[in-house]
């Protein structure tokens, strides 16, 4: 299961938010976010925030990408 990071990245920018920010609402640092997003690898509670803070529709073709 791979995270479309690219997509993730663009949906968070245009949502008005930084990378940063997302860390913050998650409860990581920013450093942990830029590591889990290089790694494409992020828990489901994880998940849950950032579907729900950044209002994805479809989380599965970001989330659970099967490549």
């Amino acid at each position: 299961m791979l995270i479309k990071t690219d997509e993730l990245r663009g949906i968070i920018a245009k949502n008005g938010f930084s990378q940063s920010d997302i860390a913050k609402e998650i409860g990581i640092t920013p450093k942990t976010f830029y590591e889990k997003m290089k790694n494409g690898v992020f828990g489901s509670d994880e998940i849950q925030i950032m579907i729900d803070v950044l209002k994805i529709e479809n989380p599965i073709d970001i989330f659970f990408a099967k490549e």
